[in-house]
């Protein structure tokens, strides 16, 4: 008979069948008491959150989402145990976040998930403070985000159907979701971690466009390794077409309404109702009032719907900010899309900077009543500092920065942002595009409406007027020889939100049109205002001092210094224009002296002890100083109606 040994001990084939079935019955008896006995979840396997009654359960027992919005992308990740703390002090129990493709993937097959993009880490802190996870992965978030959060280098394809199932789409779907389930499926609730439901797409009934869309996410979920609770999210009227079988449907809104509520039941009899979004606040666009909505208002709803015993989600519990060119646009019942400011702060009831507010308290004793311990203690506030002015001290004109953008394209024609051969040829996605081309005449200048969104118009250099939604003709003086037209188109933000996604296209997206005649040859420079080019220009020696005339549109710098811990501040422009403000190398957002927004917020954590360096550009016109306060300034405020 065969033996071996064991330990130098020699077994007979017998024996060692004897002992390897006495090791995995002694493996079953230790997994089932691990199962039914405290200790850890991973071991144990209890049931995570099931909608098979007319209430969630959670570990078997009768569970209630007190749920809040807070976006990882739009909070620096030094503050994002502070922003979570506040939120479980408040009586939430539970977080939401949306998942921003377009960051993740700036780049095709390029993936990105460090540093503020960190989703894993995000994922365990929220674990290790005890609020529990539900994961909003799109692709398509909405969100006020640019292009719903969908990466722009998908409309390099003249053809390109988004959010449906037109192969190039479900194609780059299929690539990321390989790359971003990998770092999910491990923090789902029945693998110990804190997920217990996946939103299946976003608000896609107000969508539709295919029929078979919504079934394709769920497997492209499921495939993957997705297990938890699959839940969908729309408004009333979003809710007769954006389902699936499988997914457990939520609603949408502000104000209460019962016929919502009532349809809700009637669509899914004896299941649990949820509020996935229940808007604490507004979004605001460039040129219109900050949107407020009264405490006490939405203090009776929540009361309402708690008392229904449906679950909530706040959005926003926490708004943030969109730092960069990230904010989205408006174009729902417009004429021409409106860009969104750079604030997110929502009127939510923890404000952009994470103070607390008057909603705040309110919630936080509303919430109280749905627990049986006293609430945590609230977290200290974040001291805020207005720091002293910072003169600005050098200029650069932006024609003097071109060579530290890509190589410009020459082409017979203009071609938008997206179809730049830039950024290992995926285009360019965010920022300012200049096109120039020669002119022999003056005359009428006619966009024929392809500017997208606003262009600065220049003869050899000189400001001569402006092109937009708004104004599409121009008149041009006539001069000698041959003279340089010069383009200077913003991205001012692409539409997040309605059945126009697939024509947000930014630059010059046809032809420009002199005297009825298109202009042609044009030299385009991409000057996307990325990481890589602010830090080029920062360390430049050709900077000059303010003894010299500036010219717009320019770079202007300044230093400050911080003597002590850095402390949370807020950069105010008063005389300036319109431009976009850079704090040691970080993109703080858009300011625009139309309004509402008249601050960008400055964390704290991006500032250090000594000098602070300070870029701004500007489009038109500058103050000589950048100034600072301690609280923030969104503007005129608008009741939301």
């Amino acid at each position: 008979m065969e033996s071996s040994s064991l330990f130098g001990v020699r077994l007979s084939l017998k024996q060692r069948y004897v002992l390897l079935l006495c090791v995995a019955v002694g493996a079953v008896v230790a997994y089932r008491f691990a199962r039914n006995n405290p200790g850890d979840r991973k071991m144990r396997r209890l049931e995570g959150l099931r909608a098979n009654s007319s209430q969630f359960t959670l570990e078997t027992k009768p569970f209630r989402i007190l749920g809040g919005s807070i976006h990882y992308f739009r909070v620096p990740r030094a503050y994002w145990e502070d922003r979570l703390l506040k939120m479980k002090a408040c009586g939430l129990n539970t977080l939401t976040t949306y998942v921003p493709w377009n960051l993740h993937e700036p780049e095709r097959g390029v993936f990105s998930f460090e540093d503020q993009l960190d989703l894993e880490a995000y994922l365990q802190l929220a674990a290790k403070l005890g609020l529990w996870v539900i994961l909003r992965p799109g692709p398509y978030i909405c969100s006020e985000w640019d292009l719903g959060g969908l990466p722009s280098w998908l409309l390099r394809d003249p053809n390109m159907k988004l959010r449906t199932t037109y192969p190039g789409f479900i194609t780059a779907v299929n690539s990321f979701f390989n790359q971003l389930m990998k770092k999910v499926v491990p923090h789902q609730y029945s693998k110990g971690g804190p997920i217990i439901a996946v939103q299946v797409e976003n608000e896609y009934g107000a969508y539709a466009k295919d029929k078979d869309y919504m079934s394709f996410i769920k497997e492209a979920l499921l495939s993957r390794g997705i297990t938890e609770l699959l839940l969908t999210s729309d408004d009333k009227e979003g809710l007769k077409l954006g389902g699936v079988k499988g997914a457990l449907q939520t609603i949408n809104f502000q104000k209460l309404n019962p016929d919502a509520i009532s349809y809700l039941d009637a669509i899914q009899p004896q299941k649990p109702k949820m509020v996935m979004e229940y808007w604490s606040g507004w979004f605001d666009l460039w040129g219109n009032l900050h949107h407020v909505y009264a405490a006490e208002d939405m203090i009776s709803v929540v009361t309402e719907i708690l008392k229904q015993d449906m679950s909530i989600n706040l959005y926003m519990f926490h708004g943030g900010t969109n730092f960069g060119f990230m904010s989205g646009a408006f174009s729902i019942g417009l004429p021409a899309p409106k860009p969104m400011v750079t604030s997110y702060d929502y009127d939510a009831p923890l404000s952009e900077a994470g103070d607390y507010t008057t909603k705040y308290h309110l919630l936080r004793n509303v919430f109280s009543l749905y627990h049986t311990q006293p609430l945590p203690e609230l977290p200290r506030l974040l001291e805020k500092r207005a720091y002293q002015p910072a003169v600005i001290q050098q200029h650069l004109s932006l024609w003097d920065t071109l060579h530290f953008t890509d190589k410009p394209l020459k082409s017979e024609r203009p071609v938008n942002m997206e179809n730049l051969p830039v950024n290992n040829k995926n285009g360019q996605s965010y920022g300012y595009t200049l096109y120039e081309t020669i002119i022999t005449s003056g005359g009428v200048l006619n966009s024929r409406n392809n500017v997208r969104d606003r262009a600065l118009v220049f003869v050899d250099k000189h400001f001569v007027g402006l092109l937009d939604y708004n104004t599409q003709e121009l008149a041009l003086l006539d001069g000698k020889g041959k003279r340089t037209l010069g383009l200077l188109v913003e991205n001012c933000g692409r539409v997040n939100y309605g059945k126009t996604l697939d024509d947000q296209r930014k630059g010059l997206v046809g032809d420009i049109e002199l005297n009825k005649q298109p202009l042609r040859d044009f030299i385009i420079h991409s000057v996307d205002m990325k990481p890589g080019f602010v830090n080029r220009l920062a360390n430049s020696g050709h900077w000059m001092n303010m003894r010299q005339q500036p010219s717009f549109p320019g770079f202007f710098q300044a230093k400050f210094s911080v003597n002590s811990f850095p402390k949370d501040t807020f950069i105010k422009l008063p005389g300036w224009s319109k431009g976009v403000v850079f704090i040691n190398g970080k993109n703080l957002g858009r300011y625009w002296s139309i309004g509402p927004q008249q601050t960008l917020y400055v964390p704290g954590p991006w500032l250090h002890r000594g000098d602070n360096q300070v870029i701004v550009f500007e489009e038109q016109e500058m103050d000589g100083k950048i100034q600072f306060s301690s609280s923030p300034d969104y503007g005129m405020t608008v009741d939301i109606e």
